[in-house]
């Protein structure tokens, strides 16, 4: 098997592997031991994430730090002024990483202001002071620098639809054991099985589904023609993402012995990737198709992990 190594947006995962320095595992192991690769949903019947129902970002970082054996700081909330005064004083110490950001409101990144779609993002800053913020973007850009107002502004992430309170950052990260890679991906994939059973446990937006509904739903709507705001979604974001994290999934799994759950995995992950032609085209009836032939492969994944069949 061939695989992939590239571009994509893994913003907290090398985000992460960013703070962690040396001692950090490669961001597609980071990646897999948030949760992200094991189920979709449509978020409030509208936002299609290959991710699991109830998950984000906030929580996949939780899960990832403390099954590599780390602590740190994470903070949130306040003023403005609070804020930079927090952002200010960590980023003394040391690397802080930031998010959710809007990312349309990240002024370096060429074509933004991007309006109110709440794309998030995370970074990793590297100095603040009163007037500039230096920080490392995993979007492309080493040593971004901002205004300080304008990082605030964007730091708040107020269109973000997970965020409960502005300001989120995590600091002051210390190893407190040695977790090897395979160990850390071993813990997690109880979680992992909890994840594609579909969570109950965790508030999401109204109307949101879940794994195979979540899938039948979008290609109900993809029958009757994708609208353009879901179809750019999709093009420019969701299905690289999605696609490049069950690759990254049936790597982990393959290095853990378990092939069958894989080669699942590796189905999956050229299912969800071969959706981009039929998106880009225009060709629903494919995209609609190709939605329906991934929605079971969940469920199959889950018996996989399950069994730990070889």
């Amino acid at each position: 098997m061939t695989y992939y190594v590239g571009s994509g947006p893994y913003c907290y995962a090398h985000s992460l592997a960013m703070v962690l320095g040396e001692t950090a595992p490669p961001p597609a192991v980071i990646e897999v031991l948030t949760g992200s690769p094991f189920g979709f949903q449509l978020v409030a019947d509208r936002l299609p994430l290959f991710d699991p129902y109830g998950w984000d970002p906030d929580l996949g970082l939780d899960a990832a730090v403390s099954l590599l054996g780390i602590r740190c700081e994470r903070t949130a909330g306040g003023t403005a002024g609070e804020a930079g005064e927090r952002l200010r004083a960590a980023a003394a110490r040391g690397p802080v990483l930031a998010g959710p950001v809007d990312m349309g409101l990240l002024l370096h990144q060429p074509g933004t202001p991007t309006g109110d779609d709440g794309a998030d993002h995370y970074v990793v800053v590297l100095e603040a002071d009163h007037d500039t913020v230096v920080f490392h973007d995993p979007h492309g850009h080493p040593y971004a620098t901002l205004p300080m107002p304008d990082f605030l502004a964007a730091w708040e992430a107020k269109t973000v639809y997970y965020v409960d309170a502005p300001y989120v950052m995590r600091a002051g990260f210390v190893r407190e054991r040695q977790v090897a890679p395979e160990e850390a991906l071993r813990r997690s994939l109880p979680d992992a099985g909890r994840w594609l059973a579909g969570r109950d446990d965790l508030p999401v937006p109204p109307g949101t589904l879940g794994g195979a509904s979540g899938l039948a739903a979008l290609a109900a709507r993809a029958d009757g023609g994708l609208d353009a705001e879901t179809r750019a979604l999709m093009a420019h974001f969701a299905v690289r993402l999605g696609a490049r994290r069950a690759a990254d999934a049936a790597h982990c799994l393959d290095s853990l012995g378990l092939s069958a759950a894989a080669a699942v995995a590796t189905e999956q992950s050229r299912l969800i990737g071969g959706l981009q032609h039929p998106l880009v085209t225009g060709d629903d009836l494919a995209l609609a198709d190709g939605l329906r032939r991934l929605a079971p492969t969940y469920e199959r994944l889950r018996t996989a992990l399950l069994t730990g069949s070889h």
